[in-house]
């Protein structure tokens, strides 16, 4: 194991993403707005009881971070943090909106947490090491502020895993750009499977590896998935990055939303997300 005492780094520029692929765009928050606990950290579920203090690291608008909140309520607390002071503040509407009083939300950068060694119980990140410029830096972070006992829980999508029914030529262009943009601002969109070296490399001698899936088959989850798809393909961050980055034209972005739109009506169309989840013992 790391030795914990080691100093944190000062914290300088964030580096928490070199270029944050997505972006803000309101189809980037549709999706995110989408994701529960339940949903999204089923697996980390069994480990939260009343009074514990739990880190949030990369929270967006904050439906995860309420869910843990009132969880381990009574007694307990959740700091919630994102690189994004836009979405800091839209998180604090959403715990406001439901009453939740053991619940803080800050800016951070998770290269460089600005808490104390040892200050949690349970430290979580949800799609955050995909985005981040040094991951194994990142999880030395978590496993810093995490106290002896605690767990560290980590998942991330693994985006060459993704698959898909009925096929569409559209959505393998889709694929194959969406990684090439991730790749070329400093991301690695195939994080998932991934994780347990990257914990292994940070110091993590405790890592339990499973699986989750998010799946979209019924009718208004395809229409919901897609639709969502076809506008960050045309109107969010990631497609402005696609566009100036020379990796697409806008005539290819809009046949590509097309695609994801005529995917979306197929009485038979599948789309099933694969995550890599960690749960790393300190």
């Amino acid at each position: 194991m790391t030795d914990r005492s080691a100093t944190r780094p000062e914290p300088s520029t964030p580096r928490e993403t070199a270029v944050y692929t997505h972006g803000h765009h309101e189809s980037v928050l549709r999706s995110h707005r989408w994701r529960t606990a339940e949903n999204s950290a089923a697996y980390l579920l069994p480990e939260l009881k009343p009074g514990l203090t739990v880190l949030d690291v990369g929270c967006g608008p904050g439906t995860i971070s309420a869910d843990l909140a009132a969880r381990v309520a009574p007694g307990g607390r959740v700091v919630a943090v994102d690189s994004a002071p836009d979405v800091v503040d839209a998180a604090r509407a959403v715990a406001a909106e439901r009453g939740l009083d053991n619940v803080e939300f800050a800016v951070a950068d998770v290269h460089a947490l600005d808490f104390a060694d040892d200050s949690f119980d349970v430290v979580h990140a949800h799609q955050v090491l995909q985005h981040v410029g040094d991951p194994v830096q990142a999880l030395r972070e978590l496993r810093r502020v995490c106290r002896p006992g605690g767990v560290v829980a980590v998942r991330d999508s693994d985006y060459d895993a993704f698959t898909w029914f009925p096929s569409a030529p559209g959505l393998d262009r889709w694929l194959e750009l969406y990684r090439r943009v991730a790749r070329s601002n400093g991301g690695e969109p195939d994080a998932g499977r991934r994780l347990v070296s990257w914990a292994r490399a940070a110091g993590f001698t405790d890592v339990t590896a499973s699986a989750g899936t998010w799946c979209f088959a019924a009718p208004e989850e395809r229409a919901w998935w897609s639709g969502m798809w076809a506008d960050r393909t045309t109107a969010s961050g990631y497609a402005r990055r696609a566009v100036e980055g020379g990796h697409a034209t806008l005539e290819e972005l809009t046949a590509i939303a097309d695609a994801w739109r005529s995917w979306g009506v197929q009485d038979d169309g599948w789309f099933v997300v694969l995550h890599g989840e960690i749960l790393c013992r300190v």
